[in-house]
């Protein structure tokens, strides 16, 4: 199972100087709860981007084409088909970004599980490819309004491949 997981706004932007483009507790605990136990895989941009490295309770993989590289509590892959080859058939994995490593997985993914953010960011230079209607289908949806921790009203979508 491969399911793609992002938070965007409205113009599907994901990130601005490799980070990400609103702080919603909310969807950091959502995230928390839906790849814990399960296989994140990154490109190593996102994955520098981790303020303490690799997270907790998750097989961590990136992918980089650079051969030099180190990231401290991950496995390291040159591509995407080579790192989910090592993936057992059964296991669930998670991809986290960032936008290339989305547009590649896209054509792979059985689900999206995304938070849709009712909000543009003033500035973004990583995008989330756009969701066809006629490849996704959206399978569940909770919304959720502006409060004192979080800046604008956004969704919890998740779609399935048609």
């Amino acid at each position: 199972m491969i399911s793609i997981i992002a938070a965007i706004d409205q113009k599907n932007g994901l990130g601005y100087k490799n980070q990400l483009l609103f702080h919603l507790p909310a969807d950091m605990k959502h995230f928390k709860e839906l790849t814990t136990g399960y296989t994140i895989l990154m490109g190593r941009k996102t994955f520098e981007s981790l303020p303490k490295g690799a997270l907790p309770h998750r097989r961590n993989i990136v992918i980089s084409t650079r051969k030099d590289i180190t990231c401290q509590g991950a496995e390291i892959y040159h591509s995407l088909e080579e790192a989910l080859a090592h993936c057992e058939e059964n296991e669930h994995v998670y991809i986290i970004g960032g936008a290339s490593v989305y547009a590649q997985a896209m054509p792979l993914a059985d689900e999206l599980c995304m938070t849709l953010i009712e909000a543009t960011a003033p500035q973004a230079d990583a995008f989330f490819p756009t969701i066809r209607e006629d490849v996704w289908q959206e399978k569940s949806r909770e919304p959720h309004q502006a409060d004192e921790k979080h800046p604008c009203n956004y969704a919890f979508v998740n779609y399935e491949r048609r």
